[in-house]
């Protein structure tokens, strides 16, 4: 990004002065459809400054994408409650099915997950969102019965032949999107919004990531998921003895939600600082080694952060 800032991060400007009728619930969305930007890592760690990040909340979830895990005890426990909403959905649908009085609110469900051994019955049913990111990353279930571990091949590759243009980490599965899910596989969690990303080594041995997202909520996503896949990039360098270059953001569709039209005029009035850096453990060889403490980032000096709520029909 330019002068390793966020002053160009994000296309918010221009989705304000469209406006696309999706056709769906309130609220309103404005979009554009189409666009990449791109961020030279040497530059400086592309961590939002406009408006302070929950970085935590970031590196605890790539963590619980990278185990594999689709249980969320992990980021429970972690006091990271992003996905909170989703395993509480399938839990209190169970209950006004089957079982009302055995029903919770979704603080005494969380409570309960967070006390709980994650070896309980009660963790290991409704803890788990059964098709998350991690699953699909490192465990696809695959036609035979195996699960493939995506991520673990292309990491094994680029060690070995890091020149090939084969090394495509997919979360979109079929089997468990919208209509085209069989009977067995219906989930509560929004069909996901990235979707696709691929590793490419060029010149100097730099290793590139591109992403795919199909679904980008420019105001709350979007930051996140620029800043975990660039944390990824970095993760996978180190582990495969390659030097992390640029990290480059595709899009499909765009968007802001108009209860976030207010805070998003905030954000762009304020003047973009310096990107921070990011220091990981150099010990670390393994990309299933990383822990919370392994991970540092220095000199973030963001402007405060603004609070929205997330729209009821982000992803789809």
């Amino acid at each position: 990004m330019e002068n390793g800032s966020d002053k160009k991060l994000f296309f918010t400007p221009e989705v304000l002065q469209q406006y696309a009728d999706k056709g769906e619930l309130p609220p309103t969305i404005r979009s554009v459809f189409g666009r990449a930007i791109r961020f030279d890592l040497s530059q400086g760690f592309p961590l939002l400054t406009t408006k302070k990040v929950f970085t935590r909340g970031i590196i605890v979830e790539l963590l619980w994408f990278l185990s594999g895990s689709s249980n969320i005890k992990y980021l429970v426990d972690n006091d990271v409650h992003i996905w909170d909403e989703w395993a509480w959905k399938r839990y209190h649908k169970h209950c006004l099915e089957n079982d009302p009085g055995a029903d919770l609110e979704q603080k005494e469900f969380i409570a309960k997950l967070k006390a709980e051994d994650k070896d309980s019955e009660f963790v290991k049913t409704w803890g788990d969102l059964i098709t998350i990111y991690g699953r699909m990353w490192r465990r696809w279930p695959a036609s035979d019965g195996r699960e493939i571990d995506q991520l673990g091949w292309v990491i094994q590759g680029l060690k070995d032949k890091p020149f090939r243009k084969s090394y495509v980490v997919s979360a979109w599965n079929p089997d468990f999107i919208y209509a085209m899910a069989s009977k067995n596989n219906v989930n509560e969690v929004p069909p996901f919004c990235h979707t696709t990303f691929q590793f490419g080594v060029t010149e100097g041995n730099k290793l590139n990531l591109a992403l795919f997202q199909r679904s980008a909520d420019s105001f709350l996503g979007v930051p996140f998921n620029i800043a975990s896949y660039a944390l990824l990039l970095l993760m996978v360098a180190q582990v495969t003895g390659l030097e992390a270059g640029e990290f480059v953001h595709f899009f499909g569709d765009v968007h802001a939600y108009s209860n976030h039209f207010e805070q998003v005029k905030e954000q762009l009035s304020r003047e973009p600082r310096p990107f921070p850096t990011i220091k990981l453990n150099p010990e670390i060889k393994n990309i299933d080694e990383f822990k919370l403490e392994d991970i540092t980032i220095k000199n973030y000096d963001p402007h405060p952060a603004i609070k929205a709520e997330i729209a009821n029909i982000g992803g789809f």
